[in-house]
């Protein structure tokens, strides 16, 4: 049988094709927006995908359904109870789908999975359909290696997070557990995503070693599970709101090869002050912090850029990218994996920064030494942690408080405009992203912290 896993570190996401050897027919689960890599593999291995399965609907990402199946002429499949507005071929569960013939190939099983959210579904393959035992599950955000599927984000639609964990227990325990050993576990996201807490940085497991490792999966009863997977969640990103909406009314095909006029540094502020653009500097936090246009915000590319950038904008805000020519492509393309498709126009010639002094200015960014000094110095000072609520029990900085980034956007008024403020997260990736934006927003006197927290405790302990 041919599995192909695809995996997207910047996203933690985890897409797979699965195709039968004789009759070349495939199905793609849960693919990214950008499509290409899928059509590359498929023509290579000369297969025809037919299907296009969505286990969930994404909360964290906007995958690639529509531009798929309006590549390959494929049908978009999700499971039976989906709340979606686009056509879809609803999957019943104990469904098969046979990708060859029914008895000697691959075969797909269809098992409503209730609990990261009502219609999230799991994908049984067997190598042949006849075969007793499957070779994998596709688990989607059902169960993660190390961790379940959050069970608090319908708190909108009505839905409690107690309520959800049960129903998370039960598929867990009457579809999932009793598969043997053996079987081969894929899952949708890994460390790093917002879907779970206390995910692996494995990409594949075994249904066996996640019996035995996962604490989720530990015996007890169901009253114990609900307590133990709905103890320390922190708030969801503010984003994940605006990603269901789009997911579940249905997007546009996105086309990385539509052209973004270009703009000088006088018609980005223009732009900016006028109809309420978005400057969105991609460059790493050294040339950011150098020399910036005025206004603007900073996620660069170097780290988990699509999730930090879709937190920090408002996703009916059109942007205008500031980089180089292939920075602002990269950009572009990871904001389009999360929705932002507002992409007005870009900045690439970087020598209008530096030839419109005017319009430029620099960030302040405080040494480990300074930092102490100032919050000594000065007890109107704002010290605030923009690392996740886990992170900030760790140790963070005197006084702070935490406000993590990714909803710092809804948080602002939570501060003061008129007193200084110094951020601090991890390493500076964050902090600085966040300094940014509360200057974008009104915030007069504003700081970050060079090499964020580590960096302060690694003075600490050397004093």
């Amino acid at each position: 049988m041919i599995l192909d896993q695809y995996y997207l570190q910047c996203l933690s996401q985890a897409s797979y094709l699965v195709a039968d050897p004789v009759s070349r027919r495939a199905v793609v689960v849960d693919p990214r927006r950008d499509v290409e890599q899928y059509l590359q593999d498929a023509k290579a291995q000369d297969l025809t995908i037919e299907l296009v399965v969505l286990t969930h609907v994404h909360a964290d990402f906007i995958p690639g359904h529509t531009e798929l199946s309006e590549r390959t002429g494929a049908e978009i499949a999700m499971g039976e109870v989906s709340p979606v507005e686009f056509p879809i071929r609803r999957l019943a569960d104990g469904e098969r789908i046979p990708l060859g013939d029914p008895e000697t190939g691959v075969v797909l099983e269809v098992l409503a999975t209730p609990g990261h959210t009502p219609e999230s579904i799991t994908l049984v393959v067997y190598e042949r359909g006849s075969d007793p035992t499957p070779h994998a599950i596709l688990t989607g955000d059902t169960l993660f290696l190390g961790d379940v599927g959050r069970p608090d984000l319908l708190g909108s639609a009505g839905r409690t997070a107690d309520e959800m964990a049960r129903l998370l227990y039960r598929s867990l325990h009457t579809k999932l557990l009793p598969l043997p050993d053996e079987v081969l576990v894929y899952p949708g996201h890994g460390a790093g995503s917002a879907c779970g807490k206390a995910l692996s940085t494995d990409t594949v497991s075994t249904l066996g070693e996640q019996r035995r490792g996962n604490y989720a999966l530990a015996p007890m009863s169901e009253d114990e599970f609900v307590a133990v997977v709905t103890e320390g969640l922190g708030a969801p990103p503010v984003y994940f709101v605006d990603e269901v909406a789009v997911n579940k009314s249905g997007h546009l095909p996105f086309d990385p090869e539509l052209p973004v006029q270009e703009v000088d540094a006088a018609t980005a502020i223009s732009h900016q002050e006028r109809l309420g653009y978005l400057l969105l500097d991609v460059r790493d936090d050294q040339a950011f912090a150098a020399s910036h246009l005025r206004g603007a915000i900073n996620v660069g590319l170097s780290g988990r850029f699509a999730e930090y950038a879709a937190a920090l904008i408002a996703a009916d805000q059109p942007v205008i990218l500031v980089g180089s020519p292939e920075q602002c492509a990269e950009a572009r393309l990871r904001l389009a994996r999360v929705g932002l498709d507002l992409v007005a126009c870009q900045l690439t010639d970087l020598e209008e920064l530096t030839n419109n002094p005017e319009l430029v200015v620099s960030s302040s960014r405080l040494t480990v030494h300074q930092a102490a000094e100032a919050i000594a110095a000065n007890p109107d000072l704002q010290v605030v942690d923009v690392r996740g609520p886990g992170e900030h029990k760790g140790g963070a900085l005197p006084g702070a408080v935490n406000l993590c980034v990714t909803r710092l956007r809804t948080a602002l008024d939570q501060l003061d405009r008129s007193r200084p403020v110094l951020v601090h997260c991890a390493g500076g990736y964050r902090s600085i992203a966040a300094a940014s934006l509360l200057e974008a927003n009104g915030f007069s006197d504003v700081s970050d912290l060079l090499g964020g927290y580590s960096a302060w405790a690694a003075e600490s302990s050397a004093a």
